[in-house]
């Protein structure tokens, strides 16, 4: 009985990998242009996957690099980097995203940001490379 537990455990665990490698594959690689030249504590604004799909690259003061997408959770407003604060805004209902996690910190989004994978390559390039639900990775 302990050995079919066991064998049912393994099965799911990688049947789940399995499945988050086959949904970042299905996102195209692309570098995100400028972002060697975000000094810590900045941002920049691109687009991805798509040319209307709105996303912020966020450098941490220690130099960490993280993307989310800047649609709002909540109702799909554009959320906006607050420089001062060092977070993600939302305009529309107030609320305020953490830019190190993507979490709700205040306000009426439901979930995280969805998060946009990054990658790091020689020369200081940066690029996107896949896109996980904000609800893959909800605290």
């Amino acid at each position: 009985m302990l050995r079919s537990a066991g064998l049912m455990i393994s099965t799911t665990a990688v049947g789940s990998q399995k499945n988050q490698q086959q949904t970042l594959l299905a996102y195209p690689l692309m570098k995100i242009d400028g972002a060697e030249r975000v000094m810590p504590g900045s941002y920049l604004y691109f687009n991805y996957p798509k040319a209307n799909d709105p996303a912020v690259l966020v450098r941490t003061m220690e130099g960490q690099y993280l993307a989310y997408s800047r649609k709002c959770a909540h109702r799909g407003c554009s959320v906006d980097f607050d420089s001062a604060r060092r977070c993600l805004t939302c305009p529309c209902h107030r609320g305020v995203y953490d830019s190190r996690t993507g979490y709700v910190m205040y306000g009426p989004p439901p979930r995280p940001l969805d998060q946009v994978i990054l990658q790091m390559r020689a020369g200081g390039e940066v690029w996107a490379v896949g896109k996980r639900s904000g609800g893959d990775f909800n605290a």
